[in-house]
């Protein structure tokens, strides 16, 4: 993971919705796709860039794909922004 990809994918409106709208656990790119008025496809592709960054993983069970916060990730940033700040 590198901060410029994190921050790069945290830059979008829409992808911050998804990671919030995932903070209540995982679902599928339908159920993600239904809270936004845009295609699957268009939804899809910012799933992509937050998987890239890290910030969520996906897994398959059967015929569909679950999305789900990495928390991990998210942590790493809240510490690096903590020593930046200067915080102990």
């Amino acid at each position: 993971m590198s901060f410029a990809e994190t921050f790069k994918a945290l830059s979008d409106p829409v992808r911050r919705e998804i990671l919030e709208i995932l903070k209540n656990g995982r679902l599928s790119a339908g159920d993600i796709a239904a809270n936004f008025d845009m295609t699957q496809a268009t939804v899809s592709y910012h799933l992509k860039i937050l998987k890239k960054a890290d910030l969520v993983r996906e897994t398959r069970e059967k015929n569909f794909i679950y999305y789900e916060l990495n928390l991990t990730v998210l942590e790493e940033i809240m510490v690096w922004l903590s020593d930046l700040k200067g915080v102990n």
